[in-house]
């Protein structure tokens, strides 16, 4: 198989019909050997039941449904699974990603031998609520993630197999697939200015609260990716900084409180009357937390090797 099409999608009936006859025209042209895997995320329209008459002409289309909505990276994780093409390709279904880009993007995979190529949407038709904060977000991303890349949000994405094969999906999680590929050791990602084409029907699934998201999810990232497997490197750490702290500070309060009592006898000060008593107790009870958040979180990771798995109803064709 040349290529693998993973398209997750929410109540897109009527892009859907167009959308495939389109990939068919120019896959059919470039003489590639192509799956086309529809993955429903739990729509409410007349979706799937257009999968299932595309499925059902056509063996190399291929439906996934969901019982009920999981969110995008939920899509793309169960579509990653079942693609088998030597080239998996991702491109939204609300026809805004133009299938004339699968042979530049395919051939950077096969021929310039990238790993994964992230599209850019340099020319958008977005209103300026919605790219002033895809561009803070791309900055950030591209600072923390140390990837050179002006589009991680764009939809129209290609892999080489391996790279969807050892990669995990989940949350929101769909914005940073870059960044999860480097941590997973794919490090050859380049970008192709992609074309960005005006909506053509329905609304956007998606409001301003996925920015706020978003940045959270950059955050656990970037947390993720340095002590997922050692977390006590950071909670142990920490916590033992707190705690001395707190310690140092009560060994002073009861160095001083001996040193008063020799020297003013009955009129030496309480320690409990000092507050840096109750914050030296606060210190080393906080240190002792987040040592042992540490020592629970090692545990939990030596443990733990399951995936997420989501509610997946009907297949076609596989």
């Amino acid at each position: 198989m040349d290529v693998s099409l993973v398209i997750p999608l929410f109540n897109e009936d009527e892009s859907l019909s167009e959308l495939y006859e389109w990939i068919i025209r120019v896959t059919e042209a470039e003489k590639l050997s192509a799956e086309i895997i529809f993955v429903d995320d739990g729509s409410t329209d007349n979706s799937w039941a257009l999968i299932e008459k595309l499925a059902a002409k056509d063996e190399r289309v291929k439906g996934i449904h969901f019982r009920r909505n999981h969110g995008k990276s939920a899509g793309l994780n169960v579509g990653f699974a079942a693609a088998t093409g030597e080239v998996v390709i991702t491109m939204d279904a609300d026809m805004q990603d133009s299938p004339d880009e699968i042979p530049g993007l395919r051939k950077m995979i096969i021929e310039d031998g990238y790993d994964m190529v992230s599209g850019w949407k340099k020319k958008r038709y977005d209103p300026l609520s919605k790219t002033i904060p895809t561009k803070l977000f791309n900055w950030a991303t591209r600072k923390m993630s140390k990837i050179d890349l002006n589009d991680f949000n764009c939809g129209l994405k290609v892999y080489r197999l391996e790279v969807v094969k050892n990669i995990d999906v989940n949350g929101e999680m769909h914005r940073y697939i870059p960044f999860l590929a480097k941590n997973a050791g794919f490090g050859k990602i380049a970008e192709k200015v992609v074309e960005h084409r005006a909506r053509k029907y329905g609304v956007t699934k998606f409001g301003l609260e996925r920015f706020v998201n978003g940045f959270l999810d950059l955050l656990t990232l970037a947390f993720v990716s340095k002590f997922a497997k050692r977390p006590m490197h950071f909670f142990g750490v920490f916590g033992m900084i707190t705690f001395a702290v707190g310690f140092l500070a009560a060994a002073y309060l009861g160095g001083y409180k001996l040193y008063s009592m020799h020297y003013l006898g009955d009129k030496a000060r309480l320690v409990t009357e000092n507050a840096w008593f109750y914050i030296a107790l606060t210190s080393m009870i906080i240190g002792t937390l987040l040592f042992m958040t540490g020592f629970l979180a090692e545990i939990i990771v030596r443990n733990s090797g399951r995936k997420t798995e989501y509610t997946v109803d009907h297949r076609l064709n596989f």
